[in-house]
């Protein structure tokens, strides 16, 4: 099973949108898909058209319980997208941070839920809070790859730095490293100031950088009114075919030998 967790410490830049449109993709060619809500915002969760409020287990109970493999299958739920399965997020999320950080190990939850479910799912993709806290460090923990959008912006870059900057603050914690991929997004290359960012983020970042960019496309404000995958609502957007390029650049480098 592959894992990518998306993340960046400024909100606003595309994150929730790239989870749910590479899922979209995934599913779409027979790939089995674990979307992972780590937000107490529940932006995914919504976004699937799921009330955190209304659930009988979410993502916290996991943390709760200890990420054990019955109480995966309780709170995990199958969306009405074949093969993509969701754990939510609920706002009990936001007191972790006070009533378990220090528990030994808290770290590394989602590592070993994981490690549980290694054979069930393809891939897993993890949407980040914006900010560094116990469900961005195991995030972190337990990802092949960090997709970090970059709204191409000045602002957006101000936030590309500390996430950077967050991945050298964590390297102790993982003697390989950090592999990141930084995915500028909402590219409007009629303004001045996203073809400038761009091209600091490429000057910056080098090969960090996709190559490609994410356009600015209202299909996807329409898709999440739809509670929709962009690639289910309107397949041959510009936006949508952003998103195969993407996947399939992040497959050459993390899919290995199976095929996509």
């Amino acid at each position: 099973m592959i894992v990518w967790t998306v993340a960046n410490q400024k909100g606003g830049v595309g994150k929730t949108t790239s989870v749910v449109a590479l899922a979209g993709l995934l599913a779409q060619r027979n790939k089995r898909v674990l979307l992972i809500d780590t937000d107490p915002h529940g932006s995914l969760t919504a976004y699937l058209d799921y009330n955190s409020d209304a659930l009988q287990g979410t993502l916290f109970d996991l943390f709760q319980a200890g990420a054990g493999r019955a109480e995966f299958d309780r709170v995990a739920l199958q969306t009405r997208f074949e093969g993509i399965t969701l754990l939510p997020a609920s706002i009990s999320l936001a007191t972790l941070e006070r009533t378990s950080s220090s528990r030994e190990g808290m770290g590394l939850v989602l590592k070993r839920l994981l490690a549980e479910v290694k054979h069930d799912f393809d891939v897993a993709i993890i949407d980040c809070p914006p900010v560094l806290g116990v469900m961005m460090v195991n995030a972190l923990a337990a990802c092949d790859r960090i997709l970090v959008p970059v709204q191409t912006e000045f602002l957006a870059l101000k936030g590309l730095e500390r996430m950077v900057s967050t991945f050298k603050l964590m390297h102790k914690a993982r003697k390989d490293g950090f592999n990141y991929t930084v995915v500028p997004t909402m590219y409007d290359q009629r303004t001045r100031a996203s073809v400038q960012s761009l091209e600091s983020l490429k000057e910056q970042y080098g090969d960090r950088v996709w190559p490609a960019v994410v356009p600015v496309d209202t299909k996807f404000r329409d898709a999440s009114l739809r509670h929709e995958p962009p690639s289910y609502y309107a397949k041959g957007s510009r936006g949508v075919y952003a998103y195969q390029t993407l996947l399939r650049y992040l497959w050459r480098l993390d899919g290995g030998d199976q095929p996509l």
